[in-house]
């Protein structure tokens, strides 16, 4: 955005005053002296907004169904976060044993915690057994046979209860796709997630292994999700079309009725003006009114819906901090470095993402150089920000990159040994670190010289 404008102004959870960015009432340059940088930092009252937004809009006004929002922590998943999500009453999406026993370390209820993932290993659906998940969601056949075997065996061991009841959803893929990048992309008919509606051959083996009443793992429902960053309303209301009509074929060929559908997440966030998400009670709304139609449509007497949202949640509530290191003009560009890099942002080189960003000590100041904002790592593609408008940046300036609040600190790494950035969560005048910054030694604590063989 060339000009004055001030671009901070599109995001809720941050004010001016004199020239400085405040997150919620505090001067990011503040946080950026006690934390140093780079550093992720989260609004919680943003956080608290957003999940409150989701459970207001999507309880069911007839009472016919029963509605869950479940947030899908793989978009940042911390203790602090968990403990927020628990306490808005939201339930939870894991996809791995470390998310889940983060959310144990939370102290979630294990009812409200759904396991996902297309490839568990043994131990995670030992995991997610032994401390009575409410629902598994199983990916294709071998998986499903998987847990059926594990759950027997811990039947007969004496380490399961018998009356433990589990629900088992199987993830299907619907065929839609949403338009965005292909790395996102998850329901189109080569997908690596779910099975395809049509083999229905597959999906009534998996459900039928579930199908005792004196089986503590029971088959419940399908799951579908066709996509991230979803901006057409439509898109949600064919998912919800192809779905119904499935059901009705899958229940015609099989002795059993479904209870839960769970939609997925792919709710769009506010990233660059060239982004226009969905409002979230419109789409709420949109998927209220598409499932009571198809329901009538098709005879269809499903019980629970379920939705998955994660970025939408999280993104607009965090923006990144970095250090401006040193500028440096090229023929065609202006190049601002900063202290940070794909190691905490891999976003932009892995699909090409786009951010906005302002200098957070100067943000009256006109904005007229255009400049790409790179990383320090040892990488081309390390660019956070591909193109904006800034002042003339110089050594030392304070960086804001806006939206980062979703996958930037679940997708950091120790690439070139860089250690992953804090975590502070922000609450009106007060501010707190609820993730450390790695040190130099936390690079190397697990590096050992240890006899294997």
């Amino acid at each position: 955005m060339k000009g004055s404008e001030n671009k901070a102004l599109n995001y809720q959870g941050y004010s001016l005053k004199d020239s400085q960015l405040f997150i919620e009432k505090i001067p990011a340059s503040e946080i950026a002296r006690k934390a140093g940088t780079p550093v992720y930092v989260y609004s919680e009252n943003q956080l608290l907004k957003n999940m409150e937004e989701f459970t207001s809009n999507f309880k069911d006004s007839t009472g016919g169904l029963s509605t869950r929002v479940l947030y899908a922590s793989k978009a940042f998943n911390t203790i602090a976060m968990l403990e927020l999500v628990r306490q808005a009453g939201l339930g939870l999406d894991v996809v791995s044993a470390g998310e889940l026993y983060t959310a144990i370390q939370a102290d979630f209820p294990m009812d409200k915690v759904v396991f996902h993932g297309n490839a568990k290993s043994t131990s995670e659906l030992v995991m997610a057994l032994e401390n009575h998940v409410g629902t598994i969601v199983l990916d294709n056949l071998h998986e499903a046979r998987k847990l059926k075997r594990l759950t027997e065996t811990m039947l007969e061991e004496g380490s399961l209860d018998k009356d433990l009841s589990i629900s088992v959803l199987l993830r299907v893929n619907p065929g839609v796709e949403a338009h965005t990048h292909a790395y996102i992309v998850t329901a189109h008919v080569d997908s690596k997630f779910g099975v395809l509606c049509s083999d229905l051959d597959t999906i009534l083996q998996i459900s039928e292994l579930f199908n005792q009443d004196d089986f503590p793992v029971h088959f419940d429902g399908f799951h579908a999700h066709i996509g991230s960053q979803i901006f057409d309303p439509e898109a949600f209301k064919a998912e919800i079309d192809v779905m119904c009509k499935f059901i009705v074929e899958f229940e015609k060929c099989s002795s059993m009725k479904v209870r839960t559908l769970d939609l997925g997440g792919g709710f769009a966030a506010w990233y660059t003006p060239d982004d226009q998400p969905i409002p979230i009670d419109l789409v709420c709304k949109t998927i209220h009114e598409s499932i009571h139609q198809a329901q009538k449509e098709n005879s269809l007497q499903l019980k629970n819906l379920w939705i998955e949202p994660g970025r939408s949640i999280t993104a607009n509530a965090a923006c990144t901090l970095y250090r401006v290191e040193s500028v440096k003009h090229t023929p065609n560009k202006t190049y601002v470095f900063v202290d940070g890099g794909m190691n905490d942002n891999i976003r932009p080189a892995l699909y090409d993402a786009d951010y906005n960003c302002d200098l957070a000590q100067r943000m009256d100041e006109e904005k007229l150089e255009k400049v790409t904002i790179a990383g320090k790592c040892c990488e081309s593609g390390d660019i956070i920000v591909k193109e904006d408008y800034l002042p003339a940046a110089m050594p030392d300036d304070l960086l804001a990159v806006y939206t980062t609040g979703a996958y930037g600190y679940s997708m950091a790494s120790h690439y070139n040994k860089l250690g992953v950035p804090p975590v502070v969560f922000v609450k009106d005048d007060q501010a707190r670190i609820v993730v450390k910054r790695e040190s130099l030694e936390d690079l190397i604590k697990n590096e050992v010289d240890e006899r294997l063989i």
